[in-house]
């Protein structure tokens, strides 16, 4: 695509996952970095924008999109390969019974936490692979606070997600290239990007505890615009005198 055919959606969240990418040195020469495609737009939108970028930027990187099926029936893994291969991104394409396992009848209590932590897992696993040294996510700013506030509620500390974490001595880093991208703006843009919707055959979707959290943020920020706003900018701006030690 032309850059002048760019929308104005495009250009702001390119201008956010830019001063990331450049604040964290998210990127460098020589990269060869996973995408994590869970098939959301989220995903599909980090793919979309750092795959475009590879052409007019002076650091040079590889691309390669990663879907680990969680193996519930019905998925859609089929439906996100055909998609990626129309618009000839690297992808691959991993089988798994992650999802079954997690909501196995021996693991009601958190089928989430055992899924998720098992793909993540598998990630590093293939990542080793296919010879990546990143693995990029998109998360993006909302599920910061989210995090936030999942981990006050139910784990009694104050901690996120982080823009870059490195695991395994360094041998692999996790980035977050969507750290300052308001969801808002991804829904904008997968809608004018037509990007595919994939029904998320999980019995759990919609109905975790970030998804309450997430609810509960977007009935605050109806009354009050700031709310999610001044929430990522307390992370920057933390006040230890004023804190319990």
């Amino acid at each position: 695509m032309n850059r002048r055919n760019h929308t104005y959606t495009y250009k702001t969240v390119n201008r956010f996952l830019g001063k990331a990418l450049h604040r964290y040195r998210m990127i460098e020469e020589g990269d060869r970095i996973a995408i994590g495609l869970s098939g959301g737009k989220d995903s599909l939108c980090l793919m979309r924008i750092l795959r475009e970028r590879q052409s007019r930027v002076p650091v040079h990187y590889e691309l390669i999109g990663i879907h680990v099926d969680p193996g519930f029936d019905g998925g859609f893994s089929e439906a996100l390969k055909a998609y990626c291969e129309k618009q000839e991104y690297p992808f691959y394409l991993d089988r798994s019974d992650h999802g079954v396992r997690g909501h196995s009848p021996q693991n009601r209590e958190n089928p989430c936490f055992l899924c998720a932590r098992l793909r993540r897992k598998r990630l590093f696993e293939l990542m080793n692979a296919l010879g990546c040294n990143k693995l990029a996510l998109g998360h993006t700013k909302d599920d910061v606070i989210t995090t936030l506030l999942l981990n006050m509620f139910y784990a009694g500390e104050i901690s996120t997600m982080l823009p870059v974490q490195t695991f395994f001595d360094g041998k692999f880093t996790l980035i977050r290239p969507l750290v300052y991208v308001d969801e808002t703006l991804i829904r904008r843009f997968a809608k004018e990007a037509s990007f595919p919707i994939f029904q998320n055959p999980c019995p759990t979707a919609g109905f975790s505890k970030r998804s309450e959290i997430k609810s509960f943020l977007d009935q605050m920020s109806q009354k009050n615009r700031k709310i999610k706003g001044n929430l990522f900018h307390a992370l920057h701006r933390v006040r230890p005198e004023y804190l319990f030690t």
